[in-house]
């Protein structure tokens, strides 16, 4: 059992921890000025030291300091921002001046950080070693310094070296950006090879509602500087192709209030003294000997909870694992650190890859824009990502933990220790961190080809959709006006899809011998998409030029297939065709397997067939009769797979479903069977014949004793969500479409109800014999998964009085008797739906969930998020009232999801024709913008920006709110890019 129970990670309930082990103190810090650390102690200090810390002074204060340097270029900006600027790939240039060693001193107090930097500054070796002087930065020979005037007050800026510098003339501030004039700095190098720049910032983290740089969520303190936060908390070199080693990050605070204090690296010293008013402060000192760019700098500052274990790496050295939490959610961590522990091993045993430093830190915060985040040894995490027991979390939470878990540690190779050169590149590590992550979920569960369907559910949803809208972009954009706006399904998702082609195509072991060419030529490196191509076809010896082009083309491409079978020679010719976006044909690699036509047999296993150019036949051989064609087994490209004909063969579509090898596959084919028939009645085509067929299939997959696996059964037999349906065709009605699936759905349901009813007792009964004991092991969310498909199916029976009051006491019952959140969900999310005589019930059901949510957090973004997609007719007004609700607020971006994004993905009653539903989205995403503009931002792509797929009525009003969100004063550059490219 992985929830609460701590039976290989001690839990411990009150800081400060104790003091990890210590490390020798690398070299390189021999020479800075601070205590000797021989003397450091191992044990917790019996008393407060005084020794360790400077004395206090007035600097310390919190008072009001000198007017701010940069004071002038703050008030212009906030007064008239700059107009957004679009940024593009080919105009990457290196810097001459780059940061190459810092030391920090954060002072943290309330209302007010002070952050103290000295930056080591050099010559860009790489353009000397490369002779290529003219590739450089537009301000070619100065220090470009970033830094956002809106968040940052420059106290101070001085040059060792050289007397006090003038500003406009030792130095320029423009909005944004701070330059050092290549004189100056040429003072300051003198006979040395590297200059020193100092700076003295002040910050208020407490009004930093954007997340980005240093914010304090709740009472912590935390950072989060992917992609450009860190000029959010200092004047600095703030991209990725900038690697520094921050040898010294001292941090200091209230010892009562804050008694945990983390960054990067090895703790190599601490200690404590009075404040002022005789409270009394503490410090710590982090150094990271590994060189990382800014984005990867973490601080983290609160009075935490904590679990530790520890992990033994396969060279024999001891990593000391840290979670830490708010004090209420510390017993809820025991699920990720063993997750942690499982992924640490699985990178060893799959790529050799060993954890590298001594120490691994981990937080949980509520407030938090992404899922997580992968800071050199201090990941910082989404509550929603790390926190797991049975009472409040679902089987697919819990899976999504381990992958976010192994996701982020990941990182630390495909990431970190090699990063991305700029962030055009991005896919580079998220593509490729990704696969492995998805690599890693379904072989240590045990469970390939059902991560393979959860994979693809994601990509053919959320990334097929972006492809065919107007934010499509290829896995490596070409431009940007906001980087966070490109942390996309297509960078990461489609991104993975490409990386597994490499892995399709080169097979597993010549994967790996490419990824060991890539660290080695790599390690500590900044570097580029086609460096990753050339060390995997350089570890293989193969051309994959032809390949790179998936690297620049955007769009979803589309293979076309045609066959035929001569009966008297025994080949059978597979003709296929692809089209996209690109100039010149892709690399598309197509796995196929063959299945005899009357016997079922796979008579042909799995063969991956290159397409490489526009139209290619493919012949097989020596066959003894006719074969049914599986194509693009296991999803071997991302790519839509359509009959030349144009017309399904619904025959062979059936035919696969109940026989098709490849799990993947097997469902696919009943996907497409069902899409099939939801489309003729939509297109109000005869559909009996269809429906026959479908109800047929259903019921061989529900009787077929040959599944072995429930989870494998459960997504065979649900229908294609309203979403996936939405892709299939021309102008979407959402109401018909959800109309035409309740109509499958309830024909299936009459149809088997005994069936499945005698079916849904059963895996009661099972369920019921194991007792009280609660597992996620892959039976065990499989069984559950299977049932929870056959409620939704039992209630979806609900014309009649007696049947609404009979499916209403079912699922009541199923959301009394739950002995874990998934249980207890799926009948939510059923009851909240229910009208006539299930409307007590549906009622009570929502008093009852809020009430045991016991204000936890999480499930409080559950209780919001089942209303918000409820099927009812006044839903919107549910919401609006939601929004007014005491535990409703828009600075926490799990609400605003939980809330906001989930009604916009409701798409009936969101996509109302009297235009309700965009009004509403439009007055929140107003309000949010100011408050939060990366959520706002997300939020508009995924619901308004597709308009041009929807009748005129609903077009014109979903332009409408596009056209006044672009207008709105002080719109930021996230929405703005977005609104923009929407309305296009």
């Amino acid at each position: 059992c992985h929830s609460s129970s701590t039976t290989s990670s001690s839990l411990v309930f009150s800081p400060p921890p104790p003091p990890l082990p210590y490390p020798t103190v690398p070299p390189y810090l021999n020479n800075l000025t601070m205590a000797n650390t021989t003397d450091i102690e191992t044990n917790p200090p019996k008393k407060a030291r005084t020794d360790q810390c400077p004395p206090a002074d007035k600097s310390d204060a919190a008072a009001s300091g000198p007017p701010a340097l940069n004071a002038a270029i703050a008030a212009a900006t906030k007064a008239n921002p700059p107009i957004p600027k679009e940024v593009f790939r080919k105009d990457y240039k290196p810097l001459v001046y780059v940061i190459s060693k810092v030391s920090m001193v954060f002072k943290i107090h309330d209302g007010k950080t002070t952050v103290e930097s000295v930056l080591t500054v050099v010559k860009n070796d790489k353009i000397q070693n490369n002779g290529d002087v003219a590739a450089v930065s537009d301000d070619t020979e100065g220090l470009i310094l970033d830094g956002d005037e809106q968040f940052v007050k420059l106290l101070s800026l001085s040059l060792d070296g050289c007397d006090a510098l003038v500003p406009d003339a030792d130095y320029v501030l423009s909005p944004g950006r701070l330059v050092i004039s290549p004189l100056t700095l040429q003072k300051g190098l003198s006979a040395k090879s590297a200059m020193i720049v100092r700076t003295t910032v002040e910050i208020v983290p407490e009004t930093n509602t954007q997340l980005s740089g240093l914010y304090k969520s709740g009472d912590i303190y935390c950072s989060q500087c992917e992609a450009e936060g860190f000029r959010r908390i200092t004047y600095y070199c703030d991209r990725p192709d900038v690697m520094a080693t921050f040898e010294s990050v001292r941090i200091e605070a209230d010892a009562e209030s804050y008694p945990v204090l983390l960054s990067n690296g090895n703790l190599i010293e601490e200690g404590q003294r009075e404040d002022l008013d005789g409270r009394k402060r503490h410090f710590k000192v982090w150094s990271d000997p590994f060189p990382k760019p800014s984005y990867l700098f973490a601080l983290v500052a609160g009075d935490l909870g904590f679990i530790k274990d520890e992990f033994i790496t396969m060279s024999g050295r001891k990593v000391n694992l840290f979670f830490y939490s708010e004090h209420k959610y510390v017993g809820k961590m025991g699920y990720a650190m063993e997750s942690l522990k499982r992924a640490m091993k699985w990178d060893e045993d799959t790529f050799g890859l060993e954890y590298d430093l001594d120490i691994f830190n981990v937080l949980a915060v509520d407030s938090f824009n992404m899922g997580a985040m992968e800071n050199k040894s201090l990941n910082v995490f989404n509550t929603s990502c790390v926190l797991a027991d049975p009472k409040t979390t679902t089987d697919a939470t819990y899976q999504r933990v381990e992958g976010i878990i192994g996701h982020e540690y990941f990182h630390n190779w495909t990431g970190n220790r090699v990063t991305c050169r700029d962030w055009f590149q991005l896919t580079l590590k998220e593509g490729l961190t990704v696969f492995r992550d998805q690599q890693f979920s379904g072989q240590v569960n045990d469970s390939v080809a059902v991560q393979r369907i959860k994979n693809v559910l994601v990509v053919r949803g959320s990334q097929f959709r972006e492809d065919a809208g107007p934010m499509s972009h290829p896995i490596r954009p070409d431009s940007y006006i906001a980087m966070d706006n490109f942390y996309t399904a297509t960078v990461y998702r489609k991104g993975a899809e490409i990386i597994r082609m490499y892995d399709t195509i080169l097979t597993s072991e010549g994967f790996r011998k490419g990824m060991d060419l890539y660290f080695k030529r790599h390690d500590g490196s900044a570097v580029t998409c086609d460096d990753f191509l050339a060390a995997m076809a350089d570890a293989n010896g193969v051309d994959l030029n032809q390949f790179s082009r998936w690297y620049s083309t955007s769009g979803t491409p589309t293979v076309t297939y045609a066959s035929e079978y001569d009966d008297k020679k025994g080949v059978f010719k597979l003709a296929l065709t692809q089209s996209s976006r690109s100039e010149d044909p892709l690399f598309i690699p197509v796995s196929v397997g063959l299945l005899d036509k009357e016997s079922g047999k796979e008579v042909v296993p799995t063969k991956t067939l290159y397409l490489k150019e526009s139209t290619q036949t493919f012949e097989f051989a020596n066959l003894q009769g006719q074969v049914i064609p599986s194509i693009i087994r296991n999803f071997s490209a991302p790519v839509k797979l359509v009959p030349a004909s144009g017309d399904v063969n619904e025959a062979d579509l059936a035919f696969l479903a109940s026989h098709d090898t490849d799990g993947f596959n097997r469902w696919d084919s009943a996907q497409r069977l069902y899409t099939a028939v939801i489309l003729k009645i939509l297109g109000k085509e005869p559909f009996q014949e269809s429906l026959d067929r479908v109800v047929e299939s259903f019921g061989r997959t529900l009787n077929d004793e040959t599944i072995n696996d429930d989870s494998i059964r459960a997504y065979t037999l649900i229908l294609p969500g309203e979403s996936t349906l939405s892709e299939s065709v021309q102008v979407i009605d959402p109401s018909a479409i959800r109309e035409a699936r309740k109509q499958v759905k309830k024909t299936i349901a009459r149809k088997f109800k005994n069936e499945i009813a005698v079916a849904y007792d059963q895996l009661t009964a099972a369920m019921e014999a194991d007792g009280d004991t609660f597992k996620v092991d892959g039976v065990s969310v499989g069984r559950r998964k299977l049932r929870n498909v056959y409620l939704g199916y039992l209630c979806a029976i609900s014309e009649t009085v007696e049947e609404q009051k009979e499916a209403a006491e079912l699922a009541t019952k199923h959301f009394n008797d739950a002995k874990g959140m998934t249980d207890k969900l799926a009948a939510f999310n059923i009851l909240a739906s229910m009208s006539g005589e299930g409307e007590s019930a549906r009622e009570e059901a929502i008093r009852k969930f809020y009430d045991e949510a016991e204000g936890d957090s999480l499930v409080l973004d559950k209780w919001f998020a089942v209303q918000a997609d409820a099927d009812l007719p006044d839903v919107l007004e549910r919401v609006e009232k939601l929004v007014n609700h005491p535990d409703f607020n828009l600075t926490t971006p799990n609400r605003c999801r939980a809330l906001i994004l989930t009604f916009s993905a409701n798409a009936d009653p969101f996509h109302d024709e009297s235009g309700k539903g965009y009004k509403f989205i439009g007055d929140m995403l107003e309000k949010l913008d100011k408050v939060n503009s990366k959520v706002a931002a997300r939020t508009t792509a995924s619901c308004l920006i597709g308009w041009k797929k929807y009748n005129e009525t609903r077009a014109s009003l979903m332009k409408a709110q596009l056209e006044r969100l672009k207008s709105m004063p002080h719109v930021s550059n996230e929405l703005f890019e977005i609104v923009s490219k929407g309305l296009k």
